[in-house]
């Protein structure tokens, strides 16, 4: 990933910038292409309530790969839209680039208020802007928890709310092996959740579950019932990475794939993917066999939120803890990619501390991010071809993370941090509660 520049830019990314309306002489090359890249999945469009509704509005919309940013202008045809980005595709793409397509800006998982001014700018100026709340692609072909800053953004707006819920995106290409699965097909229903007054007459309660309910979605479920055969050899590979624990011996990091097929390194058992995404056991020891543990492990978001309650044992037994050596690559802006060296890298139930050497400095020092500011955290389960890797941010900077020694799990990662938030700030809100009524 380190990219050879004649200079290092250290400054950081301008957030402040007014982002400009998608360039209108780019806009129509910028269909064509997305139409083009969306035949192979013979895209569908649904809209719901989406007739007469103009500019501006709200699109929230659901994220399960890149190929969420083709579909979404296709859905929102003939109408231009500002869409909020992370940085490094303004790094990858260059940034004169993607502000000419509308793009925003931001760092995933901080609080950025830079960010909301540029929303309401391009709402006050009657345009229209797209936001994938979930902030990361699918894992598992499943969504992720609204934050719940998402309702207040919409109530705060005061305009038109629209959800885009798209199908088969995952299934094409799933995050842990991005090889296109030609035979999967692609769907998308764009609904006008609110209008202007309905949002002003809803309590926010109410918007922030409505709009939970209707970006919700398993591509593994929707896979079955649609009969959806996915032929390809190596369907499997990489999956290892979500599925990291085995549910019959319980031993963590030792999961396999070739081809087809998922196995155990420790105990042996075997599982084949089949062609409707199911997780068939073929083989396991006599040892385990008083395995199913009341969990249907033939649906993968099963598999997978099974983990994450295994996490969440883990830290109510006040037994978890993350140290590792790291290799860090920070990004500052839209330029360049900075390499730092190793650091330490620590997660436990107080959140995460970074030690390292900051670019241009001889001293070491330590980044503390507690847990309750980050309900989630940025994961990559294969980050540009260099492995395994999360990122933490601050304003002015973010700090992608790879593993140097074994351990390390991009997933347990993300269900430890998404838990530590969860029972820090649930403690947080009892203690306020209690504070008002004593």
């Amino acid at each position: 990933m380190n990219k050879m520049c004649r200079k290092v830019v250290t400054e950081p990314f301008d957030s402040l910038k007014i982002p400009p309306k998608q360039n209108l002489f780019a806009i129509p090359f910028l269909w064509l292409y997305c139409w083009i890249v969306t035949r192979k999945g013979r895209l569908k469009i649904h809209k719901v309530r989406m007739k007469g509704l103009k500019p501006p509005f709200l699109v929230l919309a659901t994220h399960h790969s890149f190929t969420d940013f083709y579909v979404t202008p296709l859905t929102l045809f003939p109408h231009r839209a500002n869409y909020v980005s992370e940085l490094e595709g303004f790094e990858l793409f260059g940034e004169w680039v993607y502000r000419q397509v509308g793009c925003l800006g931001t760092r995933r998982f901080i609080s950025d208020f830079a960010l909301v001014k540029n929303i309401k700018k391009v709402i006050d100026r009657k345009g229209i802007l797209v936001l994938y709340p979930e902030a990361r692609y699918a894992n598992v072909g499943t969504n992720s928890k609204l934050p719940d800053s998402v309702g207040k953004l919409a109530k705060m707006l005061k305009v038109p709310v629209v959800v885009l819920n798209m199908r088969g995106n995952y299934l094409q290409s799933p995050l842990w092996n991005l090889k296109i699965r030609r035979e999967a097909r692609m769907e998308a229903t764009i609904t006008q959740a609110y209008t202007a007054e309905e949002l002003a007459g809803a309590p926010l309660a109410d918007v922030q579950k409505n709009l939970q309910a209707l970006l919700t979605y398993d591509e593994y479920a929707w896979q079955y019932e649609q009969k959806l055969a996915i032929t390809y050899s190596k369907r499997a590979e990489g999956i290892e990475i979500a599925l990291y624990m085995c549910p019959v011996c319980t031993s963590e990091f030792k999961m396999r794939t070739k081809n087809a097929n998922l196995f155990c390194a420790h105990c042996g058992s075997q599982w084949h993917m089949t062609q409707y995404g199911k997780m068939e056991l073929v083989k396991t020891s006599a040892d385990y066999r008083a395995l199913n543990r009341g969990v249907d492990f033939s649906h993968i978001p099963n598999w997978y939120e099974w983990e994450r309650f295994q996490v969440e044992q883990e830290i109510e037994a006040g037994h978890y803890r993350l140290t590792q050596k790291v290799h860090i690559e920070a990004l500052p802006n839209a330029v360049n990619f900075i390499d730092l060296g190793n650091g330490i890298l620590t997660h436990d139930e107080s959140g995460f501390s970074l030690t390292f050497t900051e670019y241009g400095e001889k001293e070491e020092k330590t980044l503390v991010f507690a847990c309750e500011s980050m309900n989630s955290i940025h994961t990559e389960y294969d980050y540009r071809r260099n492995g395994q890797c999360v990122v933490l941010s601050t304003q002015d900077n973010s700090y992608f993370l790879f593993p140097k020694e074994h351990g390390f799990n991009t997933t347990k990662i993300q269900f430890a941090t998404e838990y530590l938030y969860e029972r820090k700030t649930e403690k947080y809100i009892k203690f306020k509660n209690f504070l008002r009524t004593s």
